[in-house]
């Protein structure tokens, strides 16, 4: 499991700004800030991927470069991941994408799945990086790989979020059967009796994008 707030870093200034009550009413700086979070991040995945030598000629010469073997393919869980995924799609940025839609209804605990919002390439052996600003409870990704199955078993699944609870984590760790790692901005508190990441940052989506109704 990586925790990028574990150390020290220009990231940790991105992530309190995501979290300022002040800041994150600025939705084009929020948005941003959820960019920059998902390219650090990406960053961080690529250095576990497997890599093969290319001969690569310069004008002057030739090298050897590692380059990817593959490329991963990138699902994006919408509405509050479309920034944090175009971070994330900046330095993968020759994968293919999926998109699913996930929500829970006010007051509820049961996630629901609209399978109007599923698009996705092949996934048989494939590495699939999952995109989610906000890991919460963890049901909604349980469902996201349930809604996915019809795609192919990938050989990996990557898993990048930006705030996550720790019951959400347990929840995955104790279901999910697929190979994982964890990709995590930051490891916050508990959720709370509303099953939102406390502290957190509030609602993710209206915050890049406008209150729902």
């Amino acid at each position: 499991m990586f925790i990028l707030n574990q150390n020290n870093s220009i990231a940790n200034q991105f992530l309190a700004e995501l979290r300022s009550i002040h800041i994150q009413k600025d939705r084009l700086r929020f948005r941003k800030n959820l960019e920059r979070v998902g390219e650090i991040l990406a960053y961080e995945v690529s250095k576990e991927l497997p890599y093969s030598l290319h001969t690569i000629t310069s004008p002057l010469a030739q090298v050897e470069t590692p380059l990817l073997k593959e490329q991963p393919v990138i699902i994006a869980v919408l509405r509050a991941a479309i920034p944090f995924y175009q971070g994330i799609l900046n330095f993968f940025d020759h994968a293919d994408s999926g998109f699913i839609g996930a929500y829970r209804k006010e007051g509820e605990e049961q996630i629901e799945i609209s399978l109007n919002y599923l698009a996705s390439p092949d996934l048989t052996e494939k590495t699939v990086i999952m995109v989610d600003p906000m890991l919460a409870t963890g049901k909604s990704f349980l469902k996201s790989i349930e809604a996915l199955k019809g795609y192919g078993k990938p050989k990996q699944i990557e898993i990048v979020c930006a705030f996550a609870a720790p019951e959400g984590l347990e929840h995955i760790q104790e279901n999910l059967e697929l190979p994982y790692r964890f990709w995590i901005g930051a490891l916050d508190e508990k959720l709370n009796q509303q099953s939102y990441i406390v502290p957190g940052l509030g609602d993710a989506g209206d915050l890049a994008f406008g209150p729902k109704i």
